[in-house]
């Protein structure tokens, strides 16, 4: 199991971005969950939503309701993670990670590399 994080950049408060996650080494026929997670410098990485692959069922800490969206493109494997009116508290390395089950938490097996969001005008 491989994932790989991108479409992270800098951006101006108020902007928005798209990220993805591409998995490999499994489908989202299995039962897997996928969760973004967050880490700015300094700080203890965060959780930040949670989809189950094959039901969609979809998990939003309580600060990224209203302008965080996860989502799953079945047929590319991969899952996205659209963030709007980006304010500068939230810069830092974003990271996709999975593992068999239905739940996300912070100790999943596989972990992608990461993509650095940095919000500053």
């Amino acid at each position: 199991v491989q994932l790989q994080a991108s479409g992270g950049g800098s951006v101006r408060p108020g902007g928005s971005l798209r990220l993805s996650c591409l998995a490999s080494g499994f489908t989202f026929s299995d039962y897997y969950a996928i969760g973004w997670f967050r880490q700015a410098p300094g700080e203890e990485r965060e959780s930040i939503s949670c989809i189950s692959t094959r039901e969609g069922r979809t998990y939003y800490a309580e600060f990224a309701k209203g302008r965080f969206t996860i989502s799953r493109d079945i047929a590319k494997n991969t899952v996205y993670l659209q963030v709007n009116n980006l304010k500068p508290d939230d810069s830092g390395v974003y990271y996709c990670a999975t593992e068999w089950g239905s739940t996300c938490h912070d100790s999943m097996t596989y972990w992608g590399k990461g993509t650095q969001v940095t919000v500053s005008s």
